[in-house]
């Protein structure tokens, strides 16, 4: 069904894509309600994090932004600007709603230090693909076994803390929740036919 691994020669053959839906950049306490009512409407959410990078070992930095995306909106949220608000700490807890990120351990890991939260409802990729037999299992490779495409990382290492994310950091970070969504969706779509 799937081949198991894919070389990055292959992966940098295969059409690069990029979120170009809606991109909602929540920055203040007072559009987190109206965000987060929104995306509770949704059964299933694509789930990242960004944190600034840190080249001091032993050092890791809070997470500046969390992004959540469905299939045509994507929200990011500036936690660098605020705290985690209730509500979305609410939002990360409702087991009825279904949040699919990648190596999502430390992502929650560093979240928790930041608030008090109880994750439930978070499906992990790295944990579904073993069920098709797929060996690489990082986002991007994931991407290009999966849905035969390939997205850009460049803005991976970028300061996620600036004053103004860039329209290349809003569409990365977009992508990355994105693909989490469609990725999941596909497999789980395969694994109810079956």
């Amino acid at each position: 069904m799937f081949v198991s691994e894919i070389s990055n020669d292959e992966l940098h053959a295969l059409s690069l894509v990029r979120f170009e839906g809606k991109v909602h950049v929540i920055e203040h306490p007072g559009a987190v309600e109206a965000a987060v009512s929104r995306l509770r409407s949704y059964p299933v959410l694509g789930f990242d994090t960004e944190t600034r990078p840190s080249f001091t070992k032993g050092r890791v930095n809070r997470v500046a932004l969390l992004q959540l995306a469905t299939a045509s909106e994507a929200f990011l949220f500036r936690l660098c600007r605020m705290n985690i608000p209730k509500s979305l700490l609410a939002l990360l807890a409702d087991p009825n709603i279904l949040k699919i990120g990648a190596a999502i351990k430390n992502d929650i890991d560093v979240l928790k230090r930041s608030a008090r939260m109880q994750p439930r409802g978070f499906v992990d990729l790295q944990d579904m693909v073993q069920k098709f037999n797929i060996k690489n299992i990082g986002l991007a490779k994931m991407s290009g076994i999966v849905l035969g495409v390939r997205i850009s990382k460049s803005q991976q290492l970028s300061n996620w803390e600036n004053d103004i994310l860039t329209e290349a950091q809003q569409r990365y970070a977009a992508t990355d929740a994105w693909m989490c969504y469609l990725i999941y969706e596909k497999l789980n779509r395969l694994i109810v036919e079956n």
